[in-house]
């Protein structure tokens, strides 16, 4: 900064005092007046500026006509006006006029901007930082305008993730301006403290590459991915600068294993099928890799054995697959048709299955394929109704079917609740020459939508009591809608609504048939981080026929508590003619 108080002010003072001095004795002045005479400033102006008007710059000063000279204040007001941004160099003149003093300030005018330059900019256009520029070619440079322009850059790529990108150099020669900026890149990335999982595992989680520009939001996001997978108890980050290279930042992960294998309790009730309990045994994390183990059994009316085993991760280059089989033993089990009740049966399903999928390039669609081979024996019709309809022992035997799934999912798989919306549609081929006894097409689409209200009842409900960001206030809904190829599908095959799972104020298997629609609405209302509320709507209808007038629907409450074997479940819902309650665990979807 140049600015200059000239040695004149002194001179000034002592060249005066005698007038000055005669002046104040003909008033009679008081003691402390005759000791320190006061000038005063008859004149103040501007000399040197040509573009920034007089009255701007004289706007900040304090120095007027008919105030006292001072020196203080005349230095202040030199820094003021330098201040403005403007100057490269500002200087006062002091003299004596008509008894008092004329201040005259000499400005050296900035630049006017013939061009602003770029460097480093590789996330954005020149252009695009441009828009964030106020100021113009043709204007006089303004060091301050300017400041506060390079600060919105810098906002702009803080705002989009990338918090360690700064302007490392700004040189003017001329009117013309040039920006460095400075877009640190990913160099090593380091990965350590883990014993048990591979760290392939891990490094296929955080999807950054060597060289590519650091974005915190988006590293956030990997993170988040990788403590959900709940391989870690821990998950430390730190960043290390590279001496004599900034452009250059090293990520060190640092985890913190814990237990991935667990034995689980199952527990579930349902109106129709009484309690049932069992065990699981599973490993999310099998020899570190990142495949998953589970065997299980529940006993109780409706008693199921399973075993699966799957390697869950799938990108575009990774294939995911899995295996598995179930055995299922159900005594005594109602059979509706149309929603009335006929008889009791016993049910037994064997289900042996191996699938196998990939995501696209857009690793927003993913596909799945899977083979699958079920056995199923209908007997023992028992406390049958009379005039009773047998729609169901006719179509025991062994189905093979070839299912393929296409999926298109946008929710943010890092948020801490479900957001956004996942699409998908499966065709089910059963194939007679694959050793099967039934031949037919069943397809069938669904969408499940997830938003938070908070924004929309900000103002008329108090969101800041158990509402979150992190916990919202959550609408929730799902659709779905499927159909075949015959009008008679053998029973284990048809659609199938009623239970806790579609249509809960129904028995399970209240409506079947070759097509099928249905829709679950729930508006989840947190009490607490811990307790929610859910009130509920579902409508929807399986039948031999579409008839979207012949519908069924019901509605109630229900509970969520998070418990550490999971997400505790109870509803009541209200249906049609009977009334129903849920107890398990999971949301329903």
């Amino acid at each position: 900064m140049k600015i200059k108080l000239k040695f004149i002010i002194s001179i000034l003072v002592l060249i005066l005092i005698p007038t000055l001095a005669y002046s104040e004795e003909a008033a009679e002045p008081e003691e402390s007046q005759r000791e320190h005479p006061q000038i005063l400033i008859n004149s103040v102006g501007v000399v040197g500026n040509s573009q920034i008007a007089q009255e701007y710059i004289l706007n900040v000063v304090d120095t007027k006509p008919g105030k006292v000279l001072s020196r203080d204040m005349i230095q202040a007001d030199v820094e003021a006006i330098y201040n403005q941004g403007f100057f490269s160099f500002v200087d006062v003149d002091v003299r004596p006029e008509g008894g008092g003093a004329s201040v005259m300030f000499s400005v050296q005018e900035n630049p006017v901007i013939e061009s602003i330059n770029f460097s480093g900019n590789t996330m954005y256009t020149s252009e695009q930082l441009m828009t964030e520029v106020f100021s113009q070619e043709g204007t006089v440079f303004n060091r301050n305008f300017f400041r506060n322009d390079l600060d919105r850059i810098q906002e702009r790529y803080h705002k989009d993730g990338y918090v360690m990108v700064r302007v490392s150099d700004v040189q003017i020669s001329g009117g013309n301006i040039y920006v460095s900026i400075l877009e640190p890149k990913i160099g090593d990335i380091i990965i350590q403290g883990n014993k048990k999982t591979k760290t392939y595992v891990i490094r296929r989680e955080i999807k950054l590459k060597k060289g590519d520009i650091f974005n915190v939001t988006k590293f956030r996001h990997h993170l988040g991915k990788l403590q959900g997978l709940g391989y870690f108890e821990d998950v430390n980050v730190a960043f290390d600068v590279p001496e004599e290279d900034d452009s250059n930042v090293d990520v060190i992960l640092t985890v913190k294993e814990k237990r991935t294998a667990s034995v689980g309790l199952n527990l579930a009730y349902g109106t129709e099928s009484g309690v049932s309990g069992g065990l699981t045994y599973g490993d999310t994390n099998l020899f570190g890799r990142g495949m998953t183990f589970e065997v299980g059994f529940n006993e109780g009316k409706e008693a199921s054995y399973w075993m699966t085993f799957a390697s869950p991760y799938m990108d575009a280059k990774t294939f995911g697959w899995r295996v598995g089989a179930r055995y299922s033993d159900y005594d005594e089990r109602f059979y509706y048709y149309k929603g009335n009740k006929q008889f009791e049966f016993d049910e037994k399903i064997l289900s042996v299955f191996a699938g196998v999928g990939k995501k696209f390039s857009n690793e927003d669609w993913s596909w799945f394929l899977t083979l699958r081979h079920m056995d199923a024996k209908y007997e023992n019709i028992q406390n049958a109704v009379p005039g009773y309809i047998d729609d169901l022992t006719p179509w025991d035997g062994v189905n093979q079917t070839v299912e393929l799934s296409l999926t298109w999912d946008k929710r943010d798989e890092y948020a801490p609740y479900p957001k956004g919306f996942v699409w998908d549609t499966t065709f089910e081929q059963a194939v007679k020459a694959l050793g099967g006894d039934y031949q037919y097409l069943k397809y069938w689409t669904q969408a499940r939508f997830y938003a938070s209200l908070n924004n929309a009842v900000n103002g008329i409900a108090d969101t800041n009591l158990a509402w979150s960001d992190e916990n919202p206030l959550l609408f929730a809904a799902r659709l779905r809608i499927g159909s075949a190829t015959e009008d008679y599908l053998p029973a284990f095959a048809r659609y199938s609504l009623g239970g806790m799972n579609t249509l809960r104020g129904y028995n399970s298997r209240s409506f079947e048939g070759s097509n099928m629609y249905l829709g679950n609405f729930e508006l989840r209302v947190p009490v607490s981080n811990a307790v929610s509320v859910v009130g509920f709507y579902d409508i929807g209808n399986a039948d031999v026929k579409f008839d979207w007038s012949n519908y069924h629907y019901d509605y109630g409450l229900g509970v969520r508590v998070k418990t550490p074997f999971g997400n505790l479940r109870v509803d009541y819902a209200k249906g049609e003619e009977e009334n129903k309650t849920y107890f398990g665990f999971g949301e329903m979807f």
